[in-house]
C-alpha cells in the first residue's frame, strides 16, 4: 500500500487561540520526513548564507587593501615625477659649473695687466669649449641659415629688404643663431629676409 493509502485523519485538536486544526499523519511516517527534510534545508541555507557573507568580507577587506596600495603608489608617483622635473637639469648644470670656472679664471686674468687681446681670447676658448660640450654630450646642433630659402618652420623673421638678386624669399642676414637638439628645433633662428623685387613692387 502506498503512503497516500495508509493516510489517515488525526483528531481535531485546539490550538492556543481555541481553533480547532486537523493535521493527517501518514501510516509511514512521512510527515516526520519532511520536517527533518525542511530542517536539513534550513540549516543548509544558514550555512550557504554564512559561507557567502564571510566570502563577501573578505573580498572587502581584499579591495580596500588594493585601494590603499594604489592610493600609496598614486603618491609615490607624483613624487617621483615632480622630483625628475625638479632635477631635470642636474647633470646639465653640473657640467656647467667648469666652464664658469673658466669664466672666473679669464676674468682674473685679463682684469689685471688690462691686455685685452688675451682676455677676449680665453672667452673664445670658453665658449668654444662650451659649444663643444653641448654638441658632443646634449646633442645640441647649430644651423646655418644665411644664404638658405626662408623656412617659416625654422626661421623668424624679424624684418624684410627687397632684393634683385633672389628669385625667393632667401635668409639675408642672420640676427639671432638657431639650434637643435638633435632632430628638434630647440630655438628658431631670428632671420632678415631678402624679398624678390617684383613681388615687394606687387605688393605696393
Amino acid at each position: 500500500a502506498t503512503c497516500t493509502e495508509n493516510s489517515k485523519a488525526e483528531p481535531q485538536v485546539q490550538d492556543a487561540a481555541g481553533a480547532q486544526t486537523a493535521s493527517v499523519k501518514h501510516a509511514c511516517g512521512c510527515s516526520e520526513k519532511g520536517e527533518a527534510q525542511w530542517k536539513d534545508g534550513s540549516a543548509g541555507e544558514a550555512e550557504k548564507i554564512a559561507t557567502l557573507e564571510a566570502q563577501c568580507k573578505d573580498l572587502q577587506d581584499q579591495y580596500l587593501r588594493k585601494a590603499a596600495d594604489f592610493d600609496n603608489y598614486r603618491k609615490r608617483m607624483i613624487k617621483e615625477k615632480q622630483e625628475a622635473i625638479d632635477y631635470a637639469n642636474t647633470n646639465l648644470l653640473s657640467d656647467l659649473l667648469q666652464i664658469l670656472d673658466d669664466f672666473d679664471r679669464a676674468i682674473e686674468a685679463g682684469g689685471g695687466d688690462g691686455n685685452a687681446a688675451a682676455f677676449m681670447q680665453g672667452v673664445t676658448m670658453i665658449r668654444s669649449s662650451l659649444l663643444g660640450l653641448l654638441e658632443s654630450k646634449y646633442g645640441l646642433q647649430y644651423y646655418e641659415v644665411k644664404g638658405t630659402p626662408f623656412n617659416p618652420e625654422i626661421h623668424e623673421a624679424v624684418a624684410t629688404n627687397p632684393s634683385a638678386e633672389v628669385k625667393e624669399p632667401t635668409v639675408g642676414a642672420e640676427l639671432q643663431k638657431g639650434y637643435k637638439l638633435k632632430d628638434r628645433i630647440l630655438r628658431s633662428a631670428k632671420v632678415m629676409v631678402l624679398m624678390p623685387a617684383q613681388a615687394e613692387t606687387k605688393d605696393n
